[in-house]
């Protein structure tokens, strides 16, 4: 449960946790020890949230459940498909396969924002 805190403009939205913290599942809920969807700022405690950006797949790619080679594929992610990345860290990109509902690892270079300039 959250509690809405008084903003300083109107761009801003802020959150308070009023009870513990739940416990979700980390394949389907992006929530690690150090960061955590924004979108669940209302039910976990993390040091940081981030805001999914939208990313779309351009080749086929394996969502792993881990950052390293060789980590369990979760899925396989197809061109078009939309991943909402949470975070940068090197070549991978973690967030979440929208189509599959789960949470995991691409390669960076198999997505596009989608945005020209």
């Amino acid at each position: 449960m959250a509690t809405a805190l008084p903003t300083a403009g109107p761009a801003h939205k802020s959150f308070a946790l009023t009870g513990r913290s739940v416990t979700l599942d980390p394949r389907t809920h992006a929530v690690r020890a150090d960061i955590a969807d924004i979108r669940l700022a209302d039910q976990v405690f993390a040091p940081h949230y981030a805001v999914p950006m939208p990313q779309i797949v351009t080749v086929p790619v394996s969502l792993m459940a881990a950052r390293q080679d060789g980590a369990d594929v979760l899925a396989q992610l197809q061109p078009g498909e939309t991943f909402e990345m949470l975070e940068i860290a090197g070549p991978k990109a973690w967030g979440i396969a929208v189509a599959h509902g789960l949470v995991g690892y691409v390669d960076r270079s198999a997505l596009d924002s989608g945005v020209r300039s």
